[in-house]
């Protein structure tokens, strides 16, 4: 499977960096493929470096202006012209997606997919690994959303929240049918 991971190329702490090896080794372990934005920096190269030490395989896709920040030894590369078409073939190239913790662009990336997910345009399934409890308010914004109304189909139907990383990982194996 290839597992898109929208998250972070900033410098983070145990509690962020611990969660997301552990995350990658799954990946790499399984058999799996990551396709993430290409950055061999911050917790972008902590999740890249795992899945390679564990045998998976490496597919980036860069913008141009973050190019001189690229994996060199990726099995795949691309570079993208602006981050709309980054988002495109990140999405092209994936069969899942799981959102690890992140700024702006992780957010922009996440509300892509599921609106994509709402108006039936995608169906891979969606997981947003909340490590640390990074992702407390926005669960909460999402549930108000479906409450009120704003959001056409169930909210379980459009993304899935993992505590872990084993949980994210087995609800994407599920939905696969590999598990």
């Amino acid at each position: 499977m290839n597992i898109c991971v929208f998250l972070s190329a900033a410098d983070l702490d145990e509690r962020y960096t611990r969660p997301a090896r552990e995350f990658a080794e799954l990946i790499g372990k399984g058999g799996h493929t990551l396709v993430w934005g290409g950055s061999n920096v911050g917790l972008m190269k902590v999740v890249a470096d795992g899945v390679e030490e564990a045998g998976g395989r490496l597919v980036g896709v860069s913008v141009e202006f973050l190019a001189n920040k690229t994996r060199p030894a990726a099995d795949e590369m691309v570079i993208a012209s602006d981050l709309a078409e980054r988002k495109k073939l990140l999405l092209e190239k994936a069969d899942a997606v799981v959102i690890m913790v992140g700024g702006t662009g992780t957010l922009d990336e996440a509300t892509e997919i599921l609106e994509l997910k709402k108006h039936g345009r995608t169906r891979k399934p969606v997981v947003l690994l909340n490590t640390a409890g990074f992702y407390d308010g926005l669960r909460e914004q999402f549930r108000r959303m479906e409450e009120e109304g704003f959001l056409p189909r169930p909210l379980a139907d459009l993304v899935f929240f993992a505590e872990e990383p084993s949980g994210a990982l087995a609800y994407l194996e599920e939905q696969a049918g590999t598990r």
